[in-house]
């Protein structure tokens, strides 16, 4: 399983008020067994059920508001 990082920086709110970050299909597949995990405070990661959007050859990771954490997924 391969990993991107992301920061709170990464994020930019949308018209929804939500905030997201976008990754291209060509860096990280079709999207396909994604887990997205947020970083705590003590450097442990937890799972989170974040939505995730798909359009054109994005796909957005989207929250309430931005955190720093980490993408999974298959290659």
């Amino acid at each position: 399983m391969a990993d991107r990082a992301f920061t709170k920086a990464d994020f930019k709110q949308g018209e929804s008020g939500y905030f997201g970050v976008e990754y291209k299909k060509s860096d990280i597949g079709e999207g396909s067994n994604l887990r997205v995990e947020r970083k705590m405070e003590n450097g442990d990661y937890e799972t989170v059920q974040a939505e995730i959007k798909r359009f054109e050859d994005g796909i957005f990771i989207c929250w309430s508001e931005p955190f720093d954490g980490r993408l999974i997924f298959e290659m």
